[in-house]
């Protein structure tokens, strides 16, 4: 197939773009967590209460609607999904600001899930569309940096602003710009044929949906990696969503310090994280395809006494320290198995592939994480006062045990389900 050709500038522009959509997107979806505290006292929240906002009341339909969604996008213009969708997240966070108890508030955040439903699967696969197979995993990496950008900027301006202004004035301070950055992306961003990359024929045939879904199900190498994605992000979310609270209630920091502090060690252990994560497995698998594989399952392993210190670690200024190369290290796996997702299926399948693979990562992860931490918290806040959540977050270990495990499991099927699939195109 002929193939149009983008100045590495324009293609820059693209992955710039649309990794700042992505930084909206965690903007909007954390900007939760560093308010917690303020809007669990201004309307009397529990902790369970919380873990179901920050969690489980997002991921919901985040989940469910991603699919249809991105299986539309791969018929579609995904452009315009994308930039919809950041239209309808950005206004439902600014909504969030007038809730005036737990259901209100409850409601927005099923609205922000609807609207960012639309929003990544679409974007990795314009990416892998104007990205080769070899540089695939590097600029998807790229793109999640904006997990740890968005994460940084909530906290930051979210913290301060809540601290000066009411948490209120926080979200609708950083729901509205998220409006005004969708146009910017329908009009300046170009969309790439489907499967412009790849060798794949351009009259491909169109698979349904529960074709698409029987397609991934008997690659195993994709059944232990989206399930171990989906026990990393357990950890990432259930700590992360909670280490705003945490800092105040075991350390005695301030919300704004928090939010600065917070919102920098997000930016430099996870963006660096999420970057490296994807350079060196695309480095690495030139030797070894497992790598992709093995190196998150190792920093996993790693990880996880360096977890044990920043949960009981008793010295403030040493636990941060700690806590940025924990970022680090957690932020490994997401490049790799998002380009690992997308070299396992033809290139009309990516925007639902990325779906699928998200609907079990923020399922398990976003879903429940965040969820199951509030309520061990609520539970053993009686035996342990304010330092419950230190004990809350042990939980998490096991499930990176878990993870790393599942990550082995899918190395020993990889070279086999992506024979087949190139023999298939």
């Amino acid at each position: 197939m002929s193939i149009i050709t983008y100045s590495k500038s324009y293609k820059r522009y693209v992955l710039f773009i649309l990794t700042g959509v992505y930084a909206f997107n965690f903007i909007d979806r954390q900007i939760l967590v560093i308010l917690q505290e303020p809007i669990k006292a201004d309307l009397d929240l529990s902790d369970t209460q919380l873990g179901l906002l920050t969690g489980f009341a997002f991921a919901l339909l985040y989940v469910t609607l991603g699919l249809p969604i991105a299986r539309y996008a791969d018929k579609n213009n995904r452009k315009k999904v994308v930039s919809i969708s950041l239209v309808v997240w950005s206004a439902m966070t600014a909504l969030s600001g007038m809730a005036q108890n737990f259901m209100h508030l409850l409601m927005a955040r099923v609205g922000v899930g609807i609207g960012e439903a639309g929003g990544s699967p679409p974007a990795h696969s314009i990416i892998s569309d104007y990205y080769e197979p070899e540089k695939r995993a590097t600029a998807l990496s790229i793109y999640s940096t904006g997990v740890y950008i968005g994460i940084c900027l909530g906290f930051l301006i979210g913290g301060i602003i809540a601290q000066n202004y009411g948490w209120r004035m926080a979200l609708y301070a950083l729901g509205i710009p998220g409006i005004l950055y969708a146009v910017l992306v329908w009009f300046t961003i170009k969309e790439p044929i489907k499967g412009r990359m790849d060798e794949a024929s351009s009259d491909e045939k169109e698979l349904s949906f529960g074709e698409v879904v029987k397609t991934l199900l008997q690659k195993k190498t994709f059944i232990f990696l989206s399930l171990a994605t989906g026990f990393q992000a357990f950890g990432n979310y259930g700590t992360g969503n909670w280490l705003a609270p945490f800092l105040g209630r075991s350390h005695g920091m301030e919300l704004a310090t928090i939010g600065i502090t917070l919102g920098l060690i997000a930016a430099v252990g996870g963006g660096i994280g999420t970057f490296m994560g994807g350079y060196l497995t695309d480095k690495m698998q030139k030797k070894d395809i497992r790598w992709y594989f093995w190196l998150p399952a190792l920093a996993i392993i790693i990880n996880i006494p360096l977890s044990v210190y920043v949960f009981f670690g008793e010295n403030t200024q040493l636990m941060l320290g700690v806590l940025v190369l924990n970022y680090f290290l957690s932020a490994l796996y997401l490049g790799p198995a998002i380009a690992v997702t997308h070299n396992l299926v033809s290139a009309k399948m990516r925007a639902f592939a990325s779906a699928v693979l998200f609907f079990v990562l923020n399922t398990i992860g976003l879903g429940f994480g965040p969820l199951v931490i509030g309520m061990l918290s609520d539970w053993l806040e009686p035996t342990y006062g304010t330092d419950a959540l230190r004990w809350a977050f042990t939980c998490t270990i096991f499930t990176g045990i878990i993870a790393a495990g599942l990550l082995y499991m899918a190395s020993k099927y990889y070279s086999r389900d992506l024979l087949a699939n190139n023999s298939s195109e």
